[in-house]
Formats: C-alpha cells, structure tokens, sequence
C-alpha cells in the first residue's frame, strides 16, 4: 500500500486548508477532521483559542498525546517530580470534555493522521539550489516589423502609433534580458497614448494581447481610489495580471498592464475636500510604474485574511495608460498661440482651430495643466498621440480589418446563403454619419445596427432571396437595398 505522501508525489497535487486556503507546502502539515476536511495546524489553534474565550479549558494542539494523556518513559519521569497540585491540573486536562468536540476523534487530530483528499491544489515544482531563473528568450519575440505587420491585419492607420507600440514592446523584452546578463541597466520606457474617444487605443492593446505570448492584463482607472476607500486598491491591476498568467509569478513580472482611462485620474481643480480618486491614486501609481515589489492576493482582487499572498517586482512590467484627455487640444492650443510673435509676419489666433490632430503637439507641460503631476508624467517618458478618424479612414475601418463588421454581417447572412454586398456610396454615407455623432469608430456598429435590423428581420422569411446590396439611398432613407432572387 502507498502511504499519502507517494501518492501526492505521483498525482502533483497537495492539501489545501479548509479555512485559510493556504496550501500544505506552506501551511504546514493538515488535520483531518469528518468530511474529509483538512484545517492547518494554525487554524486549529485559532479554533481552539476562540473556545477557550467562552469558559473552556486552554488547549495547546502543540502538546504531544502522550504528554496529555500520562504517557510513559520520559512523561512518567516526569510526572515523579511532580507535586499533587500539578498532577491534579494534568489529570483535569486529560478529562476534559468540550462541546462538538465528539464528532471527530481527538487521536486523529494530535496524530496528525491524513486521509483521503478532497481539496487539492497542484503542486509547484521546487527549483534546486543551483537552478537560475529562467531568462526571457529573446528570439521567440516577434519583430518590430513583424509586430506592427499584425497590427495591420486588425487597426486601420495609426502608423506612427502601431510603430511605436511594436518598437516600445521589443526593446522591453530586449531590456528584461539585459538586466540579466549585462552590467549596463536600460531604463524602463512606460507609455501614454493620447487620442480622442474611438480612436482605437483600448482596440490596439487587445490586438497585442492576441498576437504575443505573453500575459497582458486591461483595466480602467475609473475604479481606483486612494488605499482604505471604496473602490479598487491600486495593487488590483497587478493582481489581474497575475491571474491572467494563471498565479505564476514569474511569468507575471514579464507582462504588460494596460490602464485604460487614465484622464480620469487628473487632479480635480477648484476643489477642498480630499481628492482620494484623482491625485491620490496617481501618488500611489508610482511605485508601481518605477518598479518596486508589492504583495498582492492570489486568486482574488482584494486583499483578505482569508487570501494567500504573493510577492511580484514590478521592475519589468510595462505600463500603458491610455486616455482620451478631453479639452486638451484647447490647452495645447493656448499654449501655441502664446508662442506666436507679433507683427506682420505673425500667426494668426485661429491657425490652430481647424486642426483636428492638434493633439500631436502636446508636451508635458501641457499635460500638467490638464491635472497629472510632473511625477506621474516623468514614468510615462514616451508620449504616442492617435490621430481623430476622417471619414476615409472609417470607410477603411468597414472594410479593410479581419474582423470588420461589414464582415462580420456578411458571415451571418451567410450562413441563411445569402450574399451580403455594399456599394461604395453606402459606405461613404455609413462613414459621414460617424463623423457626425463624433464617437469614432464606435459609432459604426451602431448606425449599421440601425439599417440592419430590418434586413436581418425579413431575409429569414424567404428562402428565395440570394443576395442584398445596401445602397447609398437606403442609408439615407431615401430607398430600400437592392435584392435578387435566386437563379434557378
């Protein structure tokens, strides 16, 4: 028969504590108690130290059993010294009878006996002691030309953006590598993309996540509030990039976190009271951007005293923050306009009002006017601006991607075979109507929505119809899409 030990030897899988979740590597050896439940040394001992608050006799599960129940050979020796005070208190002890304390046998739990498992966790692998951390393969990470060829497949325009994510995602891994195996430190090269809503900012970074093999965690900095108010801890992006690389430390501390509305957190002017979701939050974000080692939970966004923690460097973890910093433009436009001379040879004020990429020319002064503090800018030291979609680009953007979605209507018609087509003019309609709600490319899905309804609707209904074509007049409401029936 194989005891507990091979056995957990040969399936990789360990006890986990019924209360703390902590594993046995860690925890300890467990206590079996009925039901098969295993409880740490250290929460019985909590439990039986809340029994004894209630008027029960103290009991330390340290104590040996043979000590408790007048065991022989050096116990007995022992016990000769004893007076008959100290005799009466052990044989009191050895008699005591707690309530609840019947449903499970005390033997089991002073021998530590183990049985069957039925909370396990999987077993890591211990290192030796000459074993090394593995260094990040550098060969295995695309190039930058590979990097922004995908990119191309999926977001439309954005060259210089889509450039400079590849290049900023290469070297990175080139720099975890280095600091490894060279003297030489390169500093860590966070970013901060800067465009109007609907640009494609949170859309590239998504993209990225599919394509490299590393772990990649979004989230948004509406929900983060200074440590000890309501909201999300600024230690809970870390945590989501450590669950999305399944717990594993290491492979954690070489992946990317992407903060998605990072305006939000500008300090808010004209204010007295406590700013705990704006400066605060960027006060405490830079620890995180320079590189620093943080405990975060594991398997949970909140710290709890019900949650093992973890340790995570945060010194090779790329930040992007991302956000549409409204009203900025404006700022970057004074800003210019002062700059302009006097004279017949002089700017004019309004050179700059019809610039719709006027946001190309921002500055770090520009963005401490907007409310993030020079600290919180001087970790975000490259600065990538997406350019406002015309209405070219959206026509583009209906057509061009993988996963555009004029595609994406195409492929559901077809599965009822019926061809899906657009004339050209209906995707210049589709693209002006964008412009005008000033969504981006956001506002695409929701003016074909509109049109498709109907055509998704009655299409089911006749089997004859074998093809539509959505015509300019129809998304103008001036005439209805084009159908032809099927050829016998």
């Amino acid at each position: 028969m194989k005891d507990d030990k091979e056995m957990k030897k040969e399936d990789g899988y360990e006890d986990v504590c019924y209360i703390c979740r902590r594993p046995e590597s860690s925890a300890g050896k467990m206590i079996t108690i009925p039901q098969n439940i295993k409880i740490c040394q250290d929460c019985m001992q909590k439990t039986f130290d809340s029994m004894s608050s209630f008027g029960f006799p103290p009991i330390n599960i340290n104590q040996t059993p043979a000590k408790r129940n007048g065991g022989e050979n050096k116990d007995k020796e022992g016990d000769a010294d004893k007076n008959e005070e100290e005799k009466k208190e052990d044989q009191n002890l050895n008699n005591v009878e707690m309530p609840g304390m019947g449903m499970f046998n005390l033997n089991d739990i002073f021998g530590m006996l183990q049985g069957p498992i039925p909370q396990k966790v999987k077993t890591k692998k211990k290192k030796k002691k000459d074993e090394v951390a593995p260094v990040f393969d550098i060969e295995h990470i695309p190039h930058p030309h590979e990097i922004k060829a995908k990119l191309d497949e999926y977001v439309v325009g954005q060259e210089k953006a889509k450039k400079l994510i590849s290049v900023a995602v290469y070297n990175h891994y080139k720099r975890v590598a280095t600091n490894t195996m060279d003297e030489i430190e390169i500093d860590k090269s966070n970013i901060l993309m800067i465009g109007p809503t609907g640009s494609g900012k949170t859309y590239m970074v998504q993209t990225l996540a599919r394509l490299l093999d590393v772990p990649l965690a979004i989230t948004d900095a509406t929900s983060l509030t200074e440590a000890g108010y309501i909201g999300d801890d600024i230690e809970s992006v870390v945590s989501k990039l450590l669950a999305n690389a399944d717990n594993d430390v290491e492979r954690a501390e070489q992946g990317i976190i992407f903060i998605d509305e990072i305006d939000k957190i500008a300090k808010k002017r004209n204010t007295n009271q406590r700013d705990v979701s704006g400066e605060a939050v960027q006060q405490g974000m830079l620890k995180l951007l320079e590189g620093t080692e943080i405990e975060v939970p594991v398997g949970a966004s909140s710290k709890s005293a019900m949650v093992p923690m973890t340790t995570v460097d945060t010194k090779n973890i790329l930040f992007i923050c991302g956000g549409a910093f409204p009203e900025l433009d404006d700022i970057v436009k004074e800003r210019l306009n002062k700059e302009s001379s006097m004279g017949f040879v002089a700017d004019l004020k309004d050179k700059y009002d019809d610039n719709p990429d006027i946001i190309e020319e921002v500055e770090a002064e520009d963005l401490r006017k907007f409310g993030m503090i020079p600290e919180f800018i001087g970790r975000l030291p490259v600065i990538c601006t997406l350019k406002h979609l015309d209405e070219d680009m959206l026509v583009r953007i209906l057509t061009e991607p993988k996963n555009a979605i004029t595609k994406q209507y195409q492929k559901l018609l077809e599965l009822d075979e019926v061809k899906l087509e657009f004339e050209e003019e209906a995707l210049h309609a589709i693209a002006k109507k964008a412009t005008k709600k000033e969504l981006g490319a956001r506002a695409l899905r929701a003016i074909i929505e509109e049109f498709m309804m109907d055509i998704m609707y009655e299409i089911p209904k006749d089997d004859n119809i074998g093809t539509v074509t959505i015509t300019g007049d129809y998304i103008e409401k001036k005439g209805g899409p084009k159908v032809a029936m099927r050829s016998e």
